[in-house]
C-alpha cells in the first residue's frame, strides 16, 4: 500500500526536522520541506503530495495563509494549519481558507496523526459527494443509449413483456395500444426497468435514478412499486429479494 505522502511547509528548521521524525513514524513519507511561498508552490508541482502541513505564519507574516488560498484555487488539496498564535485577526482570516485542521505548537504526535487521518477522510468525501452527480449523470446517459438501441426502426418506442410499449421521447406506457396513466416517478422507474430488461435494478439505482431530491429510500422503492402493480394490468415486475426488482426480457 502506497505511503501518503505529505509536504512539510516551516521556516523553522527545528520545528520542521521534528514534524519529519514524528511523521515518518507513523508510516508517512515526507516528500520534501519549503520555508517559503514560492517554494512551496513549486514543491506542491513537483512532489503531488496527499496532504500539507502549513506554518500559518510563515516568514513572520501571513505567507501561511497566503499560500491555503492559493492551494484551495489551484491544487484542491488538504491542507493544515500549524499554529502557535491564539490571535482573532490570524485565525479569523485563517479560517477563510477553509482548512482541514489546525496543529498548535508545541504539537502531540498522537494529536498530529489523528488530525491529519481526519483531514484525509474529510477530504475523501468531499472528493465523492463531488464525483457522485458526475456518476450520477453518466449512468443515466448509459441508460438512455440502451433505451435508443432498443427501440423499434421507425418509432420511438420499445415494445417489452407482452403487449406494452414504452414512448421513450415522451416517457408514456402503453398496454395493448392504449396508454396507462401513471405519475412521473413510475413512468421513470418503468423506463429504467425496460433499459435493463432481464437485469435487476437495485434499490440504489432507482432511488438515484427517479428520486431528483434527497431522502428516498429502499421503502420508497416498495412503495413505487406497489402502486406501479396496481395499476398495470398484468404482473410483469417481478422481485429480486432484498436486491431490487427487474422485468423478463
Amino acid at each position: 500500500m502506497a505511503k501518503t505522502k505529505i509536504l512539510i511547509v516551516e521556516d523553522d528548521e527545528v520545528t520542521a526536522m521534528n514534524l519529519k521524525l514524528s511523521l515518518e513514524k507513523h508510516g508517512y513519507e515526507i516528500v520534501s520541506i519549503a520555508d517559503t511561498l514560492i517554494q512551496a508552490r513549486n514543491k506542491i508541482k513537483i512532489y503531488a503530495p496527499n496532504i500539507i502541513i502549513i506554518d500559518i505564519s510563515l516568514q513572520k507574516s501571513n505567507d501561511g495563509i497566503e499560500l491555503a488560498s492559493y492551494i484551495r484555487k489551484k491544487h484542491r488539496l488538504p491542507f493544515i494549519f500549524l499554529t502557535a498564535h491564539s490571535d482573532n485577526d490570524i485565525i479569523n482570516q485563517a479560517k477563510m481558507t477553509q482548512p482541514y485542521g489546525y496543529i498548535v505548537k508545541p504539537f502531540d504526535p498522537e494529536g498530529l496523526n489523528a488530525t491529519i487521518q481526519m483531514a484525509l477522510y474529510k477530504y475523501e468525501q468531499e472528493k465523492k459527494a463531488e464525483e457522485a452527480p458526475k456518476e450520477a449523470r453518466n449512468e443515466k446517459l448509459n441508460l438512455e443509449e440502451l433505451l435508443h438501441n432498443k427501440r423499434l426502426v421507425d418509432r420511438p418506442v420499445v415494445p417489452f413483456g407482452e403487449g406494452y410499449n414504452l414512448d421513450i421521447s415522451a416517457c408514456e406506457t402503453f398496454f395493448q395500444g392504449k396508454k396507462i396513466k401513471l405519475t412521473k416517478k413510475e413512468n421513470a422507474f418503468i423506463r429504467l426497468l425496460v433499459a435493463q430488461l432481464g437485469l435487476v435494478v437495485t434499490f440504489k439505482q432507482a432511488m438515484e435514478y427517479v428520486w431528483d431530491e434527497n431522502g428516498a429510500s429502499e421503502n420508497s422503492v416498495r412503495t413505487l412499486v406497489w402502486r406501479l402493480r396496481n395499476k398495470l394490468p398484468t404482473p410483469i415486475i417481478k422481485n429480486a429479494s432484498g436486491v431490487g426488482y427487474y422485468i423478463e426480457a
